[in-house]
């Protein structure tokens, strides 16, 4: 079977890797985003897709294998569209890739297409359902492997596996346990695929949707939220954007945080109360949140015992 992959951060490395070793594949192509500027020194470089890909034709190369083309277009278009042709793919595995597959597009797969989808479907179809799960304190979520359909997220289930959460993953290490749950999924979806069976369709009524995550979703209301959304938030925002205040004019990232109390007042939003064991008491609409680690825009990243330090006026000022 040619598979022609579509991805483009570290979550769908894994599921790369193990169609890159799986017996009966044969990777046609590997489509991701272009290279960008990633890091402190905002150097370009190639997604995390990409470098993996790299990797896999080096190892192909030495045991003489045929090799393959990464595409890295703006969007799949006409000129995209054409390149693929010429790859001859049978089936398209996206994971994560960022961009939408129009008809045209999907009409150059014999097979169809897949589509891994971090979250229980039909809930939290769209960009974000990690972050989505995190933020609302979900008790569960997991890995959905769906046939590509032209409305977002709504295609037949092929396979799903479930996660227990515990309350205090953030995005980035659930980002990890599910890239590998995912990868491990795969080659049973491909044998259903080779084998013909079809999955079973979405409740569509029970259908719910995530909204893309910016830069703006990391700023911290201490008026409107309470305690444990911020601290859920935090948890969901972490790497990217975090979560962030102002202190004295000066853009303040909260980097970890616990729940001090989730009912108690003793303050105005926003007000720094003082410390505790637990951290910074910082009050909220409804309970006290406890900081943990800090981080001034340009600074570097401190334990808050280390932070209070350097900020001698922290206790007892208005943050927001």
């Amino acid at each position: 079977m040619r598979v022609l992959f579509a991805g483009t951060p570290a979550i769908a490395v894994p599921s790369l890797e193990v169609l890159g070793r799986e017996k009966g594949i044969t990777l046609a192509g590997v489509l991701t985003n272009p290279d960008k500027p990633r890091g402190r020194k905002g150097e370009s470089r190639p997604s995390e897709v990409c470098e993996a890909a790299q990797k896999i034709l080096c190892l192909y190369k030495e045991q003489g294998r045929e090799t393959f083309p990464i595409l890295k277009p703006e969007k799949p278009d006409a000129a995209v569209r054409e390149e693929v042709n010429n790859l001859k793919p049978e089936l398209l595995v996206s994971f994560a890739y960022g961009h939408i597959f129009g008809p045209k597009f999907m009409a150059l797969f014999p097979l169809g297409g897949i589509n891994i989808h971090p979250s229980l479907l039909p809930k939290y179809r769209g960009p974000a359902p990690l972050q989505a799960a995190i933020i609302n304190r979900d008790g569960e979520t997991g890995v959905s492997i769906q046939k590509l359909a032209q409305e977002m997220d709504s295609g037949d289930i092929l396979a799903v596996e479930y996660l227990q959460l515990t309350g205090a993953e953030t995005t980035e290490s659930l980002s990890e346990i599910v890239s590998h749950k995912a990868a491990g999924m795969l080659p049973s979806v491909l044998e259903k695929i080779a084998k013909g069976e079809k999955g079973i369709a979405q409740d569509h009524s029970k259908a719910s949707f995530c909204s893309m995550i910016s830069r703006d979703s990391g700023l911290i209301d201490w008026e409107k939220q309470s305690a444990a959304e911020i601290e859920a938030r935090i948890r969901a925002l972490t790497p990217w954007p975090l979560c962030r205040t102002i202190h004295n004019g000066r853009e303040l990232f909260i980097l970890k945080a616990v729940v001090f109390d989730e009912k108690s007042k003793h303050g105005n939003p926003g007000q720094v109360l003082g410390i505790d064991k637990n951290g910074i008491l910082v009050q909220t609409e409804s309970g006290i949140l406890a900081v943990t680690e800090l981080q001034y825009q340009a600074k570097k990243a401190l334990f808050w015992r280390d932070f209070l330090n350097g900020a001698r006026d922290f206790t007892g000022s208005k943050l927001g």
